[in-house]
C-alpha cells in the first residue's frame, strides 16, 4: 500500500470524456503505457499493488496568515475537482481499479485472484486548510472516501501549527483544533501529523482516542498509541547527499524504525508524483518487489515485511473504525452557521 499525488499532477491534462467512435476515455496522462512520473497502471501491476491512498493535495492559500472563509473558497474548490478526478478515474478503468472505504473494503478485493484483482483506491487530503474553516466540509470529504487527512501542510492553519514557518499560530491544536481532531476520530478518519510541529503532535496525542499516522522527522511518537511511522522516497529525507539516496536508504530507515519501534508500527508513505523523482532503484511504483526483496536479503522476518507493505496501515484503519463504531453516541461536530434573518 502506497501514497502518491498522480491526481495534482494529472489536474491540468486529464481529459476522461468519451466519444461514439471510442471504447476507452481519453486521458493526456496516457495511463495505458508508461506515462512520465513514476505512476501508471502497468507500473501498478508490476509493483503488485494492492491498494493505494490518492492523495488530493492542494498548495496552501497564497498569503500566509489570511485564515479566513474567503481565502479558502478556491482551495475547497480545487479540492473537490481533484476528488471528481479520482472517482472519474476509478469509473473509467473498472479493471484496474475499486473504491474502497474501509479495511474490509481492501482485504475483501485483496482475495480476488490473478488479472480480477484490482487496486483498491482511498483517498486522501493534506491538510486542513482544505477544509475551508468547516466540519461539514470535512465530512463531505469522509463521505466521498477521504480516509486521512493531514492537519496541516507547510503553513498554519485555524485548528493547527505547521513545522514551517517560523512563528507559531495556536502553539500547539487551537481550541477548534482539538474538536476537529474529535470530529476525525468520530468519523473513522486517520489523522496524519506529517508537516505538523512538535506541540501539535503532543496535543493531538493528548486528545485523540484514535491511533495517528507518523512520517519520518517527526520529533515525537508513542508506541501507546499504536500509530505507525510511514516511510517516505524523499531523497533529501533519506541522505544528508540526496544524489546518493537509494533502494537501501529506503531500507536502512525502515530497519532503523522497526528495531526502535517495533515493524508493527512501519509503514510505506511512498508519495511518488509528489517528488521529482524517486531514489535509486526505487524510481516509480513498479519497483515495489526489489524493495520487498532486499528487506527479505537483510533477514526482516517475512510477517513483519507483510506488515510493513500494507497490513500494518489496514490494522490502524480497523482500530481507528472501530473508535469511530464506539462513539456513534456522539453527535457531530458543528458549524458556525450565519442566520438567514443576519441583517
Amino acid at each position: 500500500m502506497g501514497s502518491t499525488d498522480t491526481s495534482s499532477a494529472m489536474k491540468p491534462k486529464a481529459d476522461l470524456s468519451r466519444t461514439a467512435s471510442m471504447k476507452e476515455p481519453r486521458t493526456s496522462l496516457h495511463v495505458y503505457r508508461k506515462a512520465i512520473g513514476a505512476v501508471d497502471f502497468p507500473r501498478l501491476r508490476e509493483g503488485r499493488l494492492g491498494a493505494q491512498f490518492w492523495s488530493a493535495y492542494v498548495e496552501c492559500p497564497r498569503e500566509d496568515g489570511d485564515h479566513s472563509d474567503s481565502a479558502y473558497r478556491e482551495i475547497v474548490h480545487d479540492t473537490l475537482q481533484q476528488i471528481d478526478l479520482i472517482h472519474r478515474l476509478v469509473r473509467a478503468y473498472p479493471s484496474y481499479l475499486t473504491h474502497a472505504y474501509s479495511a474490509a473494503d481492501v482485504r475483501r478485493e485483496f482475495l480476488q485472484s490473478g488479472p480480477r484483482r484490482r487496486i483498491s483506491s482511498l483517498l486522501g487530503i493534506e491538510g486542513l486548510h482544505q477544509i475551508g474553516n468547516s466540519a461539514s466540509i470535512l465530512r463531505m470529504y469522509y463521505a466521498l472516501g477521504v480516509r486521512y487527512a493531514t492537519l496541516t501542510h507547510t503553513c498554519h492553519n485555524a485548528y493547527a501549527d505547521s513545522e514551517e514557518p517560523a512563528e507559531p499560530l495556536n502553539h500547539g491544536l487551537s481550541l477548534p483544533g482539538r474538536a476537529m481532531v474529535k470530529e476525525m476520530n468520530r468519523l473513522g478518519m486517520m489523522v496524519d501529523l506529517s508537516h505538523t510541529s512538535f506541540e501539535t503532535q503532543r496535543d493531538v496525542l493528548r486528545v485523540t482516542e484514535a491511533p495517528v499516522i507518523f512520517f519520518p522527522l517527526q520529533r515525537l511518537f508513542s508506541i501507546e498509541n499504536g500509530g505507525l511511522v510511514m516511510i517516505i522516497f524523499y531523497a533529501s529525507f533519506l541522505e544528508n547527499d540526496p544524489s546518493t539516496a537509494s533502494l537501501g536508504s529506503v531500507a536502512d530507515h525502515i530497519q532503523a524504525v522497526g528495531e526502535t519501534i517495533g515493524y508493527r508500527h512501519v509503514g510505506i508513505g511512498s508519495d511518488f508524483d509528489g517528488m521529482e523523482s524517486g531514489p535509486r532503484g526505487l524510481e516509480d511504483v513498479s519497483k515495489y518487489p526489489d524493495l520487498v526483496r532486499e528487506l527479505q536479503r537483510r533477514g526482516i522476518d517475512i510477517a513483519d515485511i507483510a506488515g510493513i507493505m500494507g497490513s500494518n496501515v489496514l490494522r490502524v484503519m480497523e482500530d481507528v473504525e472501530n473508535i469511530a463504531t464506539s462513539m456513534r453516541h456522539i453527535l457531530p461536530l458543528e458549524d458556525d452557521v450565519k442566520s438567514f434573518f443576519e441583517n
